[in-house]
């Protein structure tokens, strides 16, 4: 096992183009975290880095104490499970599994124990004599991990592992791998565009963007407390609300005043909003679907026409959009809502909504920058 230290770690290619810039970032002994961002923030080539498949420009990369820079792949002591799975189509499950053993010369009977013994905790063993054309995509992922695991390396690198397979095959797939990582116990390092796979996975989540680290943190803590507006919009499904409004201050009171309406900030968040002195004025007020509701007319309630009704089965998506034209998005829960009600949610049904200040989330907009929390 082993912690992974990167230290002011740069990519550029060409001498001109910034991959990754100044990433810094301490992963410890037997963590599972995960790498997410967009396409082309940076997040493969990070992982590449660590693993010796991408040289680094500037800063070191440490695995458990040493300096790694100058290591080739082989001799960091890490195993990495490829999105393409990366197997030998010529060779049976069993010899793909066995290929990284055999090459150092492991004796046949350890072989046969480590490949067995991997096979069995990933649920393979019936496919052992079976060339990878004959598995489906879920199980050849589970030989490329099992390659990985019969090296006992101190590190695993996952590249956006499950990105090959359907929705239903990767919920599964989740699962098994949140397994494995209990089994295996072992310290982990997982790439994914998936911020679903980033929140059930890891112990931490490193949010990326244009080669920058956004934010590190829980999946808890990215979720409830976004340092910027681009992280609160790209955890979270569908993503967080965001419109323009005025912060205003009666007394020790503060309001908010989206689309003509009045909704008092109170709790914690008006607290905070006053503790840190946070100017009124114009802010980026940020809601998640989920924390909307549907409401009657009222002067806490904006008035607003459903443009599209997604049924979601536990859930509809309400697509509405507000009288300056505003879209929002309100996930509202079937359960709540009787036969009658769920009939009158058509296109062109005119409706109310309205949040509770608890659930706000306020940005500069300027910096973008949380303004209790960034």
């Amino acid at each position: 096992m082993a912690t992974v230290v990167l230290k002011n770690v740069k990519k550029i290619y060409g001498g001109k183009v910034v991959a990754v810039h100044d990433f810094n970032l301490d992963i410890a002994d037997k963590e599972f975290i995960v790498f997410v961002g967009p396409s082309g923030c940076g997040k493969s080539t990070t992982l590449r880095m660590i693993a010796g498949l991408e040289d680094i420009s500037e800063g070191t990369i440490e695995i458990d104490g040493v300096e790694v820079n100058d290591l080739q792949p082989k001799d960091r002591d890490i195993a990495m499970v490829f999105q393409n799975y990366a197997l030998y189509p010529h060779m049976s499950v069993y010899d793909n599994i066995a290929f990284s053993l055999r090459l150092k010369k492991v004796p046949e009977d350890q072989v046969y124990e480590k490949v067995t013994n991997a096979a069995e905790i990933l649920g393979i063993t019936d496919y052992l004599l079976r060339k990878p054309r004959e598995l489906s995509g879920g199980q050849r992922q589970r030989v490329a991990i099992g390659r990985a695991m019969v090296r006992n390396a101190k590190v695993f690198l996952m590249d956006e592992p499950l990105s090959n397979l359907d929705a239903k095959l990767r919920n599964q797939m989740r699962a098994e791998i949140i397994l494995l990582r209990k089994k295996l116990d072992t310290t982990f390092i997982y790439v994914t565009h998936d911020q679903t796979e980033a929140m059930t996975l890891g112990d931490r989540i490193v949010i990326m963007k244009d080669g920058f680290i956004q934010q590190v943190g829980t999946p808890t803590e990215v979720f409830e407390r976004p340092q910027n507006l681009f992280v609160a919009e790209f955890i979270g499904a569908p993503k967080m609300n965001i419109f323009k409004t005025q912060l205003v201050r009666d007394g020790n009171r503060f309001y908010v005043t989206p689309f003509g309406t009045k909704i008092e900030v109170d709790g914690e968040k008006g607290k905070m909003l006053a503790e840190k002195r946070v100017p009124t004025g114009e802010v980026t007020l940020g809601v998640r679907p989920e924390h909307i509701v549907l409401s009657g007319p009222g002067e806490h309630a904006i008035p607003c026409t459903l443009e599209v009704n997604e049924m979601m089965g536990s859930e509809l998506h309400l697509h509405v959009y507000t009288e300056d034209e505003t879209r929002i998005v309100v996930r509202v829960q079937t359960l709540n809502l009787s036969m009658e009600e769920r009939n009158s949610l058509v296109a062109g049904a005119k409706l109310h909504i309205t949040f509770e200040g608890k659930v706000m989330h306020f940005f500069d907009p300027t910096t973008e920058q949380n303004l209790l929390f960034g």
